[in-house]
């Protein structure tokens, strides 16, 4: 094979990025992607790649792709989940890369699970696309460490400094002929589901180590981590655990000091919130929830 003709499914950020980097070196038959990736139409439009925005799903992206020949189809970042009309197409292979390391973390938004989770280690991973989701065979993962610090969105950008190697790295071995595939392990496959913003409320009954990540998991540019005081919400990007004394009776969420910054009291300590989103107005004693 010594040319590989490609179509790509693409959406957000990644997508654009790993799209951008794949027309350097490959030949791109047809982009599919959704109706908010903007980026992408420019993209598609400035190097007269035909593309169809929207859910490709009932016939709609095959009708689009049927009569334009390809190799091979990389999904990076795509909405949503493919067909068997689609899966069919391409002559070699068909392939999606995902934002852990799987088995582990199927499903929507794998890298802010993690954090949530306290991994200390995160990944992608390239697989085959079936009809079921992200269950298909293996071709190549990378490891990706997380730090104590690091945001969901400091984890995409290690994400996107790998995405388009690993796209390489699948298409180079396809072409020597030297793609070997594993199954997944479905004793050690968990799935975590689609996140929306109204997700990210804090219960401040739970330890103080589980808030801080799920504040880091969602911090800026999510929708963030958040909480009411006094009817008002509060979305908190980042907080600090500090040393402090406090009586059993002192429920969680009372506000123990404002000055210099907000420090609130936990089940297990205090919390400091050092980025907040909003300014507020409030005294010690009153309470989040």
């Amino acid at each position: 094979m010594n040319k590989i003709v490609i179509g790509v499914l693409a959406s957000g950020d990644l997508g654009r990025d790993t799209l951008q980097k794949i027309i350097f070196n490959f030949d791109i038959a047809f982009v599919l992607t959704d109706n908010n990736s903007q980026e992408i139409f420019k993209i598609c439009k400035s190097n007269e790649i035909p593309f169809f925005k929207g859910n490709p799903r009932k016939g709609l992206g095959y009708d689009f792709i049927r009569n334009k020949e390809v190799d091979v189809i990389v999904s990076v970042n795509y909405l949503f989940m493919v067909e068997r009309d689609i899966i069919n197409h391409p002559k070699k292979l068909i392939f999606n890369i995902h934002g852990s390391l799987l088995p582990k973390y199927r499903g929507r938004t794998p890298h802010v699970w993690a954090i949530i989770n306290n991994e200390k280690e995160t990944g992608i991973t390239a697989h085959i696309i079936d009809e079921k989701c992200d269950a298909g065979d293996i071709i190549a993962q990378i490891k990706i460490p997380i730090n104590k610090r690091d945001t969901g969105a400091d984890i995409l950008s290690k994400y996107k400094l790998e995405y388009y190697n690993l796209v390489a790295g699948v298409l180079e071995k396809l072409k020597k002929g030297k793609l070997e595939l594993m199954k997944q392990d479905e004793n050690l496959a968990t799935y975590f589901g689609k996140r929306t913003a109204e997700d990210g409320k804090i219960n401040w009954n739970w330890k103080k180590e589980r808030i801080v990540n799920w504040i880091r998991a969602q911090a800026f540019p999510y929708p963030g981590a958040f909480s009411y005081v006094k009817d008002q919400k509060i979305v908190i990007d980042e907080v600090e655990e500090v040393i402090l004394e406090v009586s059993d009776k002192i429920k969680s969420g009372i506000i123990l000091a404002v000055i210099p910054n907000i420090i609130v009291n936990t089940s297990n300590g205090a919390l400091e919130l050092t980025r907040l989103r909003e300014k507020l107005n409030v005294k010690i004693g009153d309470r989040l929830n």
